[in-house]
């Protein structure tokens, strides 16, 4: 496959559980992927950190407005990004802070609206056209399922918030930049089966959880110029649960 012809995709959270997949998936479909890293020690055992077609740079805090800035405005000729990173918290609401609140929406939130604005800029200012001549660009968060159905974010009122933030951002953005074709589309898995995950739940049925290659495949379509017409979208990824 080379759907993406040596087109640049940035995916953030590019070092995590996920980010490994989607990476995997960009690279094995001919993209070139720029890598935002803040933790050091996510890139001790990464498997591309040898791979001529993954680009790291390191230090670039993405809930950060100027690390984002000069992030983005370093970058080749820009054809999609990818935001993959942020954080969980679990806690009922009487015992969240006003700084925990703000915590979950500058790692979920204000990631996603900085990384997508500054992709907007970047991909406007390509010049030219993407893989197989397509316009436009590709953006694609990730939100989650409380996002979708707030009542299952009982006990993670913070976390659901700003994850329903990120859907509601999404969907704007999607009509403010449709008649560019910039296509901006989320997803929304519910548990991903992620060793993190299996070692928080042990005694949960992981074969209802989401496998993140599964996931990935989706990520990498939603941001190819294989998808034509997709935007605006908040997909569900549920799997079994």
């Amino acid at each position: 496959m080379a759907e993406f012809a040596g087109s640049h995709v940035v995916v953030t959270g590019g070092t995590g559980a996920l980010g490994r997949a989607v990476v995997g998936a960009l690279r094995t479909a001919g993209a070139i992927c720029h890598v935002p890293n803040l933790v050091a020690a996510e890139l001790a055992d990464w498997p591309f950190a040898n791979d001529p077609g993954v680009h790291v740079t390191r230090g670039v805090d993405v809930a950060d407005e100027a690390a984002v800035a000069g992030f983005y405005g370093a970058l080749p000729p820009l054809w999609a990004s990818i935001h993959l990173a942020g954080g969980f918290a679990m806690a009922p609401i009487a015992e969240i802070t006003a700084d925990d609140f703000r915590a979950q929406l500058r790692m979920n939130a204000l990631s996603a609206f900085l990384c997508s604005a500054a992709a907007v800029k970047a991909i406007r200012a390509r010049g030219q056209p993407g893989p197989d001549g397509a316009k436009g660009g590709r953006i694609v968060n990730v939100a989650a399922r409380p996002a979708l159905e707030p009542r299952l974010g009982a006990g993670m009122v913070a976390y659901a918030a700003s994850k329903a933030a990120v859907a509601a951002l999404t969907q704007a953005l999607a009509q403010e930049t449709a008649e560019e074709e910039f296509w901006v589309n989320a997803v929304a898995p519910s548990v991903l089966d992620t060793p993190a995950n299996r070692s928080a739940m042990p005694d949960a049925d992981f074969a209802k959880w989401v496998a993140p290659a599964e996931l990935a495949r989706l990520i990498a379509f939603l941001a190819s110029p294989q998808n034509r017409v997709t935007r605006g979208a908040v997909i569900p990824v549920y799997a079994g649960a």
